[in-house]
Order: C-alpha cells, then structure tokens, then sequence
C-alpha cells in the first residue's frame, strides 16, 4: 500500500510502526458554528480510508480533536452574549449530528482542548526548561523556532522567507517575528486557567501535540487534515513535538485539497459556505460522499451545484438499481466467490492502495451496478447476487456508501428548485428588513409561514440560512 507523504514530497510505502496497526490523529473543527462541506471533505475522506484499512486487515486507532476554546468561540459568544463553553458544547453536538447524517463513524477519541489543559501547561514547561520556549513580560509563552534548524520542512518554506510571510503574527514582545504563542495571557472577559506563568489559556498549535502525544504516544503513524493546515499548524506540531521528545509526532503526513468557491477556499469567514445538513437533505448522504470521493483526495474541488447533483443523481441510479434486486430477495445469501468476484474485488482494493485513489475504485464500483443491472435483465439471479455483494456488502461498506436503506432524497428538479429558491430568499430578505427596523412581529410571521411549509430558517453569522425537512 501506497501514500502520498507531505513530509517527504512523495509517494511512500505505508509501513507502520506497529505491525497491522495504523494509529492515525486528523485535526477537528474549531467549534464555533455548523460545520460546512469544507470541514465535511476531510471527515469523509479519514473516515473512508480508515474504512479501507480495517477491510484489509489493520487495527486503526483513530482520534479527532474538538478545539473548544479558540478567539472565534469567544468572539461568537460575546456577540450572542453567551457562555463561551455553551457555544463550544452546542457545536460539538451539532458537529456529531452532523457527521452522523454523512455516515461517519465516530473515531476511537475525539479528545477536547479544555480537558488537557493541565497536559499543555506541563509540555510547555518542559519547553521552557529545555530553551525551546520562552516567556514574555506580560505573561505570554512564545516557541523560539531558531531552535530548530529545519523548521519549514513540511510546508517547504525558509526561515528567512517566512519572516514577511502575510500569515506570521507581528508582535514587539516575540524574540523572533516568526516565533508563535503556546499560551495566551489572560485578557479581560475571557476563560483563564492557572499556570506557572500566569492566568491564560493555550495557544492553538500545542493542544493538537499534546493530545495526540498522550492518546497515541509521542510518535504514531498517520497524521492528516487539510492542506491548510500545512503551515503554520501542522509546521509548528512538528517543532513542538520534536521539541518535547526528539522525534516528529508523525511518520506520515496526510492533507487533502481544498473546496473551492469561485477562486477562494470554502471558509465562515469569506462567507461562502454551504452547510452540511442543508447539502445532505437536498443531495442525500451518498450523493454528498460521492462528490467528496468523486476526486483525488489530494486535489482541490470546485464547489457548485452541478456535480453535487450529478452525484446525487447516480447515487439515486445505485440505489434503484440495488431496490431492484431486493424486491426480488428481501434477505439476500452470501454468494460464492468466483474469478469474476475476485478480480472486480482486486481491481477495487488496488485502486484504494495506490494512494487511495477513490475515483478510479469509483469506476469499478459503477461497472459492477451496470453488471447487476444486466444479470437482472437476464435472469441470472446467482451472478446477481454476486455483483450485489461486492457493491452493496464490500464496496459500499469500504467507501461509507450504499450501505444503508435506499434513500429518498428530498430535491425536486432544478429549475423548480431555483424558483423556489428564489422565492423563498426574497421573503428572507423582507424578514430581515423588518427586523433592522424592529417590527419583530411581522418578522415573526414570515418565520412561520415559511415553518408551516416545512421551512426552517437558521441564523448565523453568516447571514440567514434555510432547510427544507
């Protein structure tokens, strides 16, 4: 088996430290708001993956953080004016409804910021005592990447280049401009913990190297996320790590590519995103993980609603035709295998091990519907269920799709959903308008009327958003 290694540039034999293990650490959201298909690509993708490697026999321990205290959950409580934690815990169960809705398992820990508090204040000392860090006069703990004399050497930057880098923090109390905080001193308004130093709260880099150090040990095999997080989040892991134990927490490293939106990354804070819930209840869950499996894991994706419905729509063909074959056989055997089973399963599971390479196990996966869809014609009911296991039993099941009911996905045709849509933003737009000039009355009725037909209206930083159910 094969992966694409960001560290070394290359695609790598997966050789794992403990034999028929993959201990595998995939950065979480920053729980803040819903989470959006953005955020949703490297959930399908890990969980997927995961998937493929416990069919082909390995045992993967897999954890996937929650970052429950970061400036964005702060700012988002003050501006509704509450308790930053019930912000942080209102999101972390709205991010598992979420993830449940797209058929992801949930990993063996999801491990919270704020319950390793006591862990990075003792990391962080123990940086200090070793020269890696230091403290500034207003409380603050900065890492001295001068340190470290190969620093940049996942993302590939240079650490003279960086020093003008638009995403390195200025500020007259670090050493080094490049230097990034490990503890934040106490601010007014703000959640504080006691330490050493002073009241604060982490910084964002150290808790992802604390927690994967104390749940996967200080080194482990796959570390992924998106490639976003190359620099400066996952860059800064690494010197943290190497920091504290001498080695990378790593051996490889994992990112896939990111949706885009006309020309910009998916993010809340461009306002260009498009919520997980309202994508599977309009494209149905395995036309929402098909388009995410639909490309290379590591290539970026054009976000539009052309291939989500496209997807949509051949998920819908996969499920019909599967409906086909129950009707006939409410509980079908377990077929047999013969060369045919065997070489459409081979062809699958190669594709899956040359860097899992999704969209060509994909095409495997639909030649065998359309052999489904022609044993039918022939009645040739042995061979039929044979080419219902693979995708149904197999194939499905290694991928996160198929593998429920035949699902009724709650869409209508484009240009009646565009006229709906229409419609249904420019009586948002009144309710708005009503609400600047305070007649909450009349902004209230509009919320109903559209609630008596199955409308709901979510509002969120990022304007008003709505669902169908």
């Amino acid at each position: 088996m094969y992966i694409s290694d960001t560290l070394t540039k290359s695609k790598v034999p997966l050789e794992t430290i403990q034999p028929n293990v993959v201990k595998m650490y995939v950065c979480g959201p920053t729980v803040y708001n819903y989470i959006h298909i953005g955020n949703a690509r490297p959930m399908v993708v890990f969980d997927a993956f995961r998937r493929f490697l416990e069919f082909v026999g390995y045992k993967v321990v897999m954890a996937q953080n929650f970052t429950d205290i970061d400036d964005k959950i702060i700012n988002q409580a003050n501006e509704w004016g509450v308790d930053w934690k019930t912000v942080a815990d209102t999101f972390i169960a709205e991010c598992y409804h979420d993830a449940e809705m797209l058929g992801i398992r949930t990993a063996n820990f999801h491990p919270r910021t704020t319950d390793f508090v006591e862990d990075i204040v003792n990391a962080i000392a123990k940086m200090i005592d070793n020269d890696f860090a230091y403290v500034t006069p207003n409380g603050d703990v900065y890492f001295s990447v001068r340190k470290l004399t190969d620093y940049g050497k996942l993302s590939g930057k240079k650490l003279d280049e960086l020093r003008s880098g638009a995403r390195v923090d200025v500020n007259e109390l670090k050493i080094d401009p490049l230097d990034f905080v490990l503890w934040k001193s106490a601010k007014p308004g703000e959640p504080v913990w006691n330490s050493p130093w002073g009241k604060g709260r982490p910084g964002w880099h150290i808790e992802c190297s604390v927690m994967s150090q104390k749940l996967l040990g200080d080194m482990f095999d796959i570390h992924g996320g998106g490639e976003d997080l190359i620099f400066p989040h996952h860059e800064d892991e690494i010197a943290q790590s190497e920091a504290l134990t001498g080695k990378p927490p790593a051996r490889y490293w994992m990112h896939n590519g990111m949706i885009i939106v006309r020309g910009d990354k998916m993010s809340k804070s461009l306002r260009n995103t498009f919520m997980v819930r309202e994508a599977v209840r309009k494209f149905g869950k395995d036309g929402v993980r098909l388009f995410l499996l639909s490309k290379h894991y590591r290539s970026p994706m054009e976000f539009f609603d052309a291939p989500l419905e496209d997807s949509s729509k051949a998920a819908a063909r996969v499920h019909a035709t599967l409906y086909r074959f129950t009707e006939k056989y409410n509980y079908p055997l377990v077929p047999k295998y013969d060369e045919e089973m065997n070489d459409y399963q081979t062809r699958f599971i190669e594709a899956l091990s040359d860097d899992f390479n999704t969209p060509v196990a994909l095409s495997v996966l639909f030649n065998v519907v359309r052999e489904l869809n022609k044993a039918m014609d022939d009645g040739n009911d042995e061979r039929a269920l044979k080419m219902y296991h693979l995708i149904k039993r197999v194939f499905g099941n290694m991928l996160g799709i198929f593998d429920g009911e035949t699902e009724k996905v709650q869409r209508v045709e484009s240009e009646e959903m565009q006229t709906l849509d229409t419609l249904i933003r420019g009586i948002i737009e009144m309710r708005n308008n009503f609400r600047k000039e305070k007649q909450y009355e009349m902004a209230d009725k509009l919320r109903n009327l559209l609630g008596e037909s199955k409308i709901r209206l979510v509002d969120t930083p990022e304007g008003t958003k709505y669902e169908l159910y």
